[in-house]
């Protein structure tokens, strides 16, 4: 029986690369593979965490596989520790998630450990180039890339820094699969209860507030008279990263009324709430590789407005089961006044996107890992 071990976040710690870790393992587990995932027992010094917790509020989801908290960030002790470990379980396989330079060192000791030992190791990049640029971030990354045989990248624009960066690296662009690790939709009448709501026209800006993911774009398109006047409004669901007093000042100098904030991390049994709600799912990013924001709106059928950087428009077909817009507000506030001429528009977009979903399933995405 083949066995691989997924190095990187999972439960109890949150977020959106302990989901997609989860959801992977749990895709290989029901291809008979052996799987574990071996976590971090410390992710992020304090310091460096801009959040309230790193860990779920709630965790009640339990696993068909072991998730092993080993990894110690800051603590190379703990890194030849791990590798240890995941060189006594011999494995076939060995993936290792990376999305930051900050654990290049962490990642790359591990990873080179392994390899060594004549154990296929395999990166899983979400990103090469960081949002938030630091002086020696390429040469961190660079480190990270050479330490293992081959790379999967989760978009062709992460594939493309990758090259930029070390083009002797041996890397293949797949896809971010959907999440299917969620609840169903809510009864809206229900979800729009439980968050004091009254019916309407909802764009929902959804997942941690930072800076290259454009809330501020979006703030300043609602602010269109014909969009107030026909009374659409704008959830934000996520914590903020940043100071959430520069965006109430902005909406404040805007004198609008038509943005609901809800500043919290949302634990799994609430996100079906959000989703249930809205007509329509933004993603006005100043710069992306991809997102997981996009894979959950598709999971629940949500047509999408994205701007067109990063991987964000690989999955969007244009004006058939989303848009893709300009970073620009007014542009912006054309393509949601569009999507709302129509309420047909909706229906439409929801059923193209249900019948592009077979190409992102998570059985897909494994299948062309293990090729």
């Amino acid at each position: 029986m083949t066995k691989i071990i997924i190095v990187g976040p999972a439960s109890p710690l949150r977020g959106g690369i302990s989901d997609f870790n989860e959801a992977l393992a749990k895709s290989f587990y029901e291809k008979n593979i052996k799987i574990e995932i071996v976590s971090f027992s410390l992710q992020y010094p304090k310091f460096l965490f801009p959040g309230k917790t790193q860990n779920r509020t709630t965790n009640s989801q339990t696993f068909p596989f072991k998730i092993i908290p080993l990894i110690n960030s800051i603590n190379p002790l703990s890194w030849w520790k791990t590798a240890k470990y995941i060189l006594s379980e011999n494995p076939d396989i060995v993936m290792i998630r990376f999305w930051m330079p900050f654990f290049a060192p962490c990642l790359g000791i591990i990873s080179s450990i392994i390899k060594k030992n004549n154990i296929q190791v395999i990166g899983i990049v979400d990103n090469a180039i960081a949002h938030e640029k630091r002086a020696g971030d390429n040469s961190l990354v660079n480190f990270f890339l050479k330490k293992c045989h081959h790379h999967i990248t989760l978009s062709k624009k992460v594939k493309n820094d990758i090259k930029t960066i070390n083009r002797n690296i041996s890397v293949r662009a797949l896809f971010h699969p959907i999440y299917n690790n969620y609840k169903p939709l809510t009864d809206k009448n229900s979800a729009l209860k439980k968050l004091h709501l009254s019916d309407g026209k909802y764009i929902l800006f959804f997942g941690l507030v930072r800076k290259y993911k454009g809330l501020d774009l979006v703030i300043r398109a609602m602010a269109d008279e014909k969009i107030i006047s026909q009374n659409i409004k704008l959830i934000v669901a996520g914590e903020f990263y940043e100071s959430e007093d520069v965006y109430n000042k902005l909406i404040n100098d805007l004198n609008l009324k038509n943005i609901i904030i809800f500043n919290e991390f949302v634990a799994h049994d609430k996100v079906p709430d959000y989703f249930s709600i809205c007509n329509l799912v933004i993603l006005p990013y100043k710069s992306a590789t991809q997102s997981g924001v996009t894979q959950l709106a598709m999971n629940y059928n949500k047509p999408m407005l994205v701007t067109n950087v990063g991987g964000l428009p690989e999955i969007i077909d244009h004006r058939k089961d989303g848009y893709i817009s300009t970073t620009e507000p007014k542009e912006i506030s054309k393509h949601i006044l569009d999507y709302f001429s129509d309420e047909n528009n909706e229906i439409k977009m929801s059923d193209a996107l249900s019948k592009k979903k077979k190409f992102y399933s998570w059985d897909h995405f494994t299948d062309e890992i293990l090729k």
